[in-house]
């Protein structure tokens, strides 16, 4: 298995979930866990999720989900699992 790690960060809006989990079904990416919360009218959500199956590079995954991101005005970054938790290491 392959896993990545996505994060959504901006101002809550109607159908942030709905326009990302429809873009990884797209590209035949699993969610294997998901958190998300609004804290003050700021919505971040958290992913992890298996990239194995993908049918596009990861490369086009970034492209891919900056430019939805921008659409809908939400950031949105993928990692794979690896990097995510050697940036993340005190």
């Amino acid at each position: 298995m392959e896993r990545a790690v996505i994060t959504v960060l901006g101002n809550d809006k109607v159908g942030i979930i709905a326009n990302v989990c429809t873009y990884l079904a797209d590209a035949n990416i699993n969610i294997l866990d998901i958190s998300q919360t609004i804290l003050q009218g700021f919505f971040s959500m958290m992913m992890v999720v298996d990239v194995s199956g993908r049918n596009r590079s990861f490369d086009d995954l970034i492209n891919e989900l900056n430019e939805l991101g921008d659409r809908i005005e939400m950031q949105i970054k993928i990692q794979h699992e690896e990097i995510f938790n050697t940036m993340h290491r005190i």
